[in-house]
């Protein structure tokens, strides 16, 4: 692996100082994703856009005008932000062929404070997945080995940090997509509160719950990259607004009045020996540090991974019905006429992963199956809603292990959409309620990093960073 980007701030006043250019940290960025090709990270560079971005970045410079906090600063994009100079594909071939007619908001806020989008990254074909092997186009590797799974769906982006291909890449997060290819990978990996940063521009997986975060080397960088992007959007009436600062450069926080939950449910069968020894030591710094950790129960839990996939794909059913080949992307061209146009087009198009989310999603929102499905998962997501807010008036943050394993083999569960699923089901608790999470890296085993999840209330994405920090500086 390449030797890791210095901090994006660092890099930042580099280019803005002249010590370096943007185009010289774009064209290394691009070099790079040459270089380690052979892990599939990435699905296409932005070359020609991003030269010409930086060229600009450094023109501001020498006229003496101000280029952005993150000036000349190289960054990667899941594939399912629609970004200029490149096509937006979702990793799904239904989409291939499709450039976007206008930017995400992400990468507008972005681009305004001078960073620069150099490449789009792999993902499960419409973040459906844990692993990139639901990809249309290739299954990324882990950077730690090359046999192994990268994670999923951000799993390109988690992979194209770990590689230093750049400082920083963007994730979408579901149910885990963020924090679990992270985990995986060795990165730091933040699900803001849902609403938190706008989803205009961004792929539509499952509306509820859908989340832009970033994928970064400390907690520090991804701090600044949710400071930029964070905040209401007129283009997303799901927006929130923002907390004033989200940085941590000087953070100095105190785990003397810190108290802190260990999910039970988190540490029962399934988790990993040496993972589960990994986030007890964690929890120990904590203790020894002065916080006060307690065990604490969410009864719900064990039913969140079942209601994740019901109200997911019936959300999934709905986001891709505009994929008809007609409007935009793959379209069958010797169709007769429009209902074998739809139906050819669909079959053609989506992979076997988006095929059995749309049929399990139309199937549960079908008349005489809403209510047995649909409606009874929405009252159990009420129910452990209830129960994160009640556990919030105890403790300050939850904590756990963000995967029960490390990063499994390729193939391992490629014929087990079971085990796939419970790969998810340390994250998608967090993803239901709309609740801030982070994994950092907490060590390894045999070489595969393990990831620890600290999950804090709504609209508290601050305080889950300063702890987040602490703990990132305790395991070092």
């Amino acid at each position: 692996m390449a030797k890791k980007w210095a901090p994006i701030l660092e890099l930042a006043e580099d280019v803005r100082s002249g010590k370096v250019s943007a185009l010289e940290q774009v064209k290394k960025s691009l070099r790079l994703i040459d270089e380690h090709s052979e892990f599939n990270a990435v699905i296409s560079k932005i070359e020609k856009r991003a030269i010409e971005r930086a060229k600009e970045v450094d023109a501001k410079i020498q006229e003496g005008a101000d280029p952005g906090r993150l000036a000349g600063v190289p960054f990667i994009a899941k594939d399912n932000f629609l970004v200029f100079g490149a096509e937006t594909t979702a990793a799904s071939n239904i989409l291939k062929g499709f450039d976007a007619p206008y930017q995400s908001t992400a990468i507008e806020k972005l681009e305004s404070e001078g960073a620069i989008c150099v490449a789009k990254a792999n993902l499960d074909a419409f973040a459906h997945g844990a692993s990139t092997e639901n990809s249309d186009f290739f299954t990324t590797k882990n950077p730690h080995d090359n046999t192994r799974v990268a994670g999923g769906s951000s799993g390109g982006s988690a992979a194209a940090v770990a590689l230093s291909l750049a400082p920083f890449a963007l994730g979408t997060d579901t149910g885990g997509s963020i924090r679990q290819p992270a985990s995986f990978c060795g990165a730091v990996g933040l699900k803001p509160t849902y609403g938190l940063v706008s989803r205009s521009g961004v792929v539509a997986m499952a509306s509820s719950t859908d989340v832009v975060g970033p994928i970064t080397n400390s907690v520090d960088d991804a701090a600044l990259v949710l400071d930029v992007i964070a905040g209401q959007d007129p283009l997303d009436g799901t927006t929130i607004p923002r907390q004033e600062s989200y940085l941590t450069p000087n953070s100095t926080f105190n785990l003397q009045n810190t108290k802190i939950g260990i999910i039970k449910e988190y540490f029962g069968d399934g988790l990993d020996p040496d993972v589960r020894n990994k986030i007890e030591l964690a929890i120990e710094d904590l203790k020894k540090a002065g916080a006060d950790v307690v065990e604490v129960s969410l009864p719900s839990l064990a039913l969140a991974l079942a209601v994740y996939y019901i109200v997911c794909p019936a959300e999934v059913s709905s986001n891709l019905a505009r994929y008809d080949g007609q409007r935009f992307g793959y379209s069958f061209k010797d169709s007769k006429n429009l209902d074998e146009s739809y139906e050819v087009s669909r079959e053609q198009g989506f992979g076997n992963e988006a095929k059995r989310r749309i049929m399990i999603g139309t199937y549960v929102l079908s008349s005489g199956y809403y209510d047995a499905y649909y409606k009874k998962a929405q009252t159990v997501r009420t129910k452990l809603t209830n129960e994160f807010n009640e556990i919030f008036t105890k403790v300050d943050f939850l904590i756990g292990p963000t995967a029960p394993t490390t990063a499994f083999k390729i193939g391992e569960n490629t014929q087990d959409p079971l085990a796939m699923y419970l790969g998810d089901i340390m994250t998608v608790g967090a993803s239901m309620v709309g609740v801030p999470a982070i994994s950092i890296p907490c060590g390894d085993v045999s070489g595969l990093p393990v990831g620890l999840q600290i999950i804090a209330p709504q609209k508290q994405d601050r305080e889950l960073l300063e702890i987040a920090k602490w703990c990132e500086e305790a395991n070092r």
